[in-house]
């Protein structure tokens, strides 16, 4: 692989594994215990998979329908799957690759016998929880903002989980408007592949937003000549309304199908929660 890899400790309970576009964050437990040798293991195990992920990008950066002959590795066969499950036929795989990172390191960690695990690919969180566990998670209302406005409370009623993230200004292209749009689900690859769906699907047409072809901005993108959004400028209130309703639309859709449990929307200060998120969420006080 061209890229320069690199794992570091960057506090007592945190292990950082860089390379290329990825950059890991992993956290391990047993039992309130930090597992930083376990830790690191998995980063070494984390450019495993972004390289067999890189020998299969040509598949994967076709559209789902385009996709005749499948990949034999698991991952690429995961992230087709995690995709194809969303049902935009504009997506493709690349749309879970996070996500799918996140979860192959989650997975590889909660088989050596920890008993909490967080993994962040770059905002794509996947956590694995045993019984008695807990975790929370904060959201941010803009992916260029650190500020959290809101945290989401997950237990060990179930031992995976998925956080997942897209949004304008965030680490990947977006057709939407949406500041930001958080999916939770049992999954980090299908709520990766969901937040970009539901992000795409947060849109209005109007002047003050500025779109180009992605290769015009990343001559790599799977995107290819699809519009992306670069700037969104100052929106009327119904036009923000009409975007929020049919990401919620989306999101909706996609809960009820069972593919996620539900996202939060944010477009400027406007902040739409799903049914299916209300459980899990609540604002920081």
């Amino acid at each position: 692989m061209p890229y320069e890899q690199s794992i570091a400790s960057i506090d007592s309970e945190s292990v950082v594994a860089e390379c290329g576009p990825m950059r890991l964050v992993i956290r391990a437990w047993n039992k309130k215990q930090p597992q930083i040798k376990l830790a690191r293991r998995a980063a070494e195990e984390s450019f495993s998979y972004l390289e067999r992920i890189a020998r299969c990008r040509m598949i994967l950066s076709r559209p789902i329908p385009e996709i005749a002959d499948l990949p034999e590795d698991e991952l690429a066969l995961g992230m087709i799957a995690s995709t194809r499950a969303i049902g935009d036929e504009d997506l493709t795989p690349m749309a879970a690759v996070a996500g799918t990172i996140a979860d192959a390191v989650a997975n590889w960690l909660f088989e050596q016998g920890v008993t909490k695990v967080i993994v962040d690919n770059g905002g794509d969180i996947a956590v694995r929880l045993a019984e008695g566990e807990s975790v929370t998670v904060g959201v941010r209302p803009r992916v260029t903002s650190r500020h959290i406005s809101h945290v989401i409370k997950l237990n060990s009623d179930r031992s995976a989980w998925g956080v997942t993230t897209s949004g304008v200004g965030g680490r990947s292209l977006t057709r939407g408007i949406a500041s930001a749009v958080t999916v939770l689900s049992t999954k980090a690859s299908v709520a990766d592949a969901g937040a970009t769906a539901i992000a795409n699907a947060c849109f209005v047409r109007d002047d003050r937003i500025i779109q180009l072809p992605a290769a015009k901005i990343d001559p790599t993108s799977d995107l290819k000549d699809m519009p992306v959004t670069t700037k969104v400028g100052s929106l009327s209130s119904a036009k923000i309304l009409v975007a929020t309703n049919s990401a919620r639309q989306k999101a909706d859709d996609l809960s009820q199908k069972g593919i996620i449990i539900g996202a939060f929307i944010a477009l400027e200060n406007v902040i739409v929660i799903s049914e299916g998120m209300r459980p899990y969420i609540s604002p920081v006080k």
